[in-house]
């Protein structure tokens, strides 16, 4: 892995049209390639997704720009504002970490999870967690790398499955 020198990292401001062009582009690109479900972002997530992050307070996001390639958005993390009811403090769930292809393995997602827990870290979070792929070994090694581990609160339970129901 190698550090981007011309990389610009951000909290994404959701009133900025930059920031929110940036935002959509890239999560579009995410939800087409098949670790986002091979699936382009609807219309209606299209159109609406500024106004609906901009009136989340616990929402934030973090985009990354290679200003060596005139300022190419090269990243983004979507990020949650939780609570922890057992340590009766926030928690940030990282909900989206999208790299483009072209910057993979150069340690854009490592520094932007940097912002990202420096981010947490001010909101007064105890923890964060994140969901990753079985199949996305690449993220699932630098997750463990960055101090991440599976969920367990006693090893005789097992560790934490996540699932979801649609409503």
């Amino acid at each position: 892995m190698t550090n981007t020198p011309s990389l610009t990292l951000c909290q994404a401001d959701y009133a900025h049209p930059q920031h929110m062009q940036a935002l959509l582009d890239l999560l579009d690109g995410y939800a087409r390639d098949p670790m986002g479900g091979a699936e382009p972002l609807s219309d209606f997530a299209k159109a609406n997704l500024p106004q609906a992050l901009a009136a989340r307070p616990f929402m934030f996001s973090v985009l990354a720009f290679d200003e060596a390639s005139d300022g190419l958005p090269v990243g983004l993390i979507n990020c949650v504002e939780g609570f922890s009811t057992f340590a009766c403090q926030p928690l940030v769930n990282v909900h989206d970490v999208v790299v483009v292809a072209s910057h993979r393995g150069q340690g854009v997602a490592e520094q932007m999870l940097g912002l990202v827990e420096q981010l947490a870290r001010a909101r007064g979070a105890c923890k964060l967690t994140l969901e990753v792929l079985e199949g996305n070994a690449p993220a699932q090694k630098l997750y463990r790398r960055l101090g991440f581990d599976n969920y367990q609160l006693d090893p005789a339970m097992g560790q934490a499955q996540f699932m979801h129901k649609w409503l």
